[in-house]
């Protein structure tokens, strides 16, 4: 039987498996014949269609704010990756493990155990994103110390204090990258009369996005068609016309942060200031976002080593101590060794 921990992203689907590390770290998007509603592909083979699918064809995103939209298309989404791992097929049986955003209903979570199982699976682990992220970040959450994870992903930010291996409190929003993308475009459209699609909207983002102020501003040439004249046109934009796009949703993020710390006890607080904030998934790596938030809360904030794929590292070693960590032991990931949180009775 295999260990598999999934990150089940709403903008990418990363597989980590025992004793092979990341195999699979594709978009979560999915190209369906429009009739016999089969598989034609799916990743980025499916992303590179984006925009240009003929009638006959469909693209689809099974996935929203980080929970399953699309029951089928996931189920088929997941089956379409298990094959080219060879992690699917008559006699095996495979232990999962998924993230999911905190604060997400039963049914959300249920619905995430039946796609997991109708996989292939034989065992299913759900886990909070945050805390995967703090372990595949590289964090010693088993101490009685303070630790904050900002999980930005493309769907939904997931903020969490941790100590002695468990979330102490926890806050998710539906304002992430997916959201970031649609401002650009949203920004592009109503000040500069430029209709774009996602993908150009996407390389924007990733190219001059920003949430801080460069020393020097950055520009891209930016494809799309002019509204009045409905003719295409290529335009120079800048990246402190970014920050402007992109004020609302980083100040909701900030709001976010600052609400987290009024409910966090104070010995924890005062942990993470010594300590740091932690930043994990990829809206982690748009511009300045660490020095944003550091500058706002007087934190000190830093981004973690390999934001992307801090989720899939933590399922990984999650998945190595799989035993104690489902009968409740808490692991201590930096001295490798588990200990029992007595309860009380």
């Amino acid at each position: 039987m295999r260990k598999v921990g999934i990150d089940l992203g709403t903008t990418n689907l990363l597989i980590c498996v025992d004793n092979e590390g990341i195999v699979i770290d594709e978009p979560s998007i999915l190209t369906i014949d429009a009739q016999t509603k089969k598989c034609i592909a799916a990743g980025k083979e499916a992303k590179e269609m984006l925009g240009r699918t003929p009638r006959s064809m469909i693209c689809i995103r099974p996935l929203k704010d980080g929970v399953i939209a699309d029951f089928e298309a996931t189920e088929m989404l997941l089956n379409y990756f298990f094959k080219q791992c060879n992690l699917r097929g008559m006699f095996r049986k495979n232990m999962i493990l998924i993230c999911h955003p905190t604060n997400i209903t039963t049914v959300e979570k249920n619905a995430i155990r039946d796609c997991a199982y109708r996989a292939g699976a034989k065992k299913v682990y759900l886990e909070e994103e945050p805390k995967v992220a703090a372990v595949g970040a590289g964090l010693d959450i088993g101490k009685a110390c303070g630790s904050m994870v900002l999980d930005i992903g493309g769907g939904t930010s997931d903020i969490a204090v941790l100590a002695l291996g468990d979330i102490v409190c926890s806050t998710s929003l539906k304002v992430a990258g997916n959201r970031f993308t649609q401002l650009i475009i949203d920004y592009l459209r109503k000040e500069r009369k430029l209709s774009i699609g996602e993908q150009m909207a996407e390389e924007v983002k990733i190219r001059i996005g920003s949430a801080y102020p460069r020393k020097e501003q950055v520009f891209i040439d930016v494809k799309g068609r002019n509204l009045v004249s409905g003719l295409p046109q290529t335009l120079v934009v800048g990246s402190y016309e970014m920050i402007d796009a992109l004020e609302e949703p980083l100040q909701m993020i900030l709001e976010s942060v600052k609400g987290l710390f009024e409910r966090t006890p104070p010995e924890l607080a005062s942990d993470i200031t010594e300590n740091g904030i932690c930043l994990t998934g990829g809206g982690a790596l748009l511009y300045g976002m660490d020095k944003f938030i550091a500058e706002q809360t007087k934190v000190p904030c830093y981004v973690a080593e390999d934001p992307i794929s801090c989720v899939a590292i933590g399922t990984g070693k999650v998945l190595e101590n799989i035993d104690a960590f489902s009968s409740g032991a808490i692991y201590d990931y930096k001295r490798g060794e588990y200990f029992d949180f007595p309860t009380q009775q």
